[in-house]
């Protein structure tokens, strides 16, 4: 069986998207009092996280934890 070679870096496409992150923290970070404040409000930006977490919170619900 052969293996396909990846066309991508996981690790660096990792640390790009953080280092996007901590860039817009530093640009942004007046309007929030930390750095987990401000991940929260991205995730609320965005739709797909949104409907993420709807289902976390429906599940949670159902189990009754």
């Amino acid at each position: 069986m052969s293996t396909k070679t990846k066309t991508f870096d996981c690790v660096e496409m990792k640390n790009k998207a953080q280092q996007k992150l901590h860039a817009e923290y530093e640009s942004r970070k007046h309007e929030f009092p930390s750095f987990f404040a401000f991940l929260e409000a991205k995730t609320r930006e965005s739709p797909r996280q949104r409907e993420f977490w709807a289902k976390v919170a429906a599940a949670r619900d159902k189990s009754g934890k």
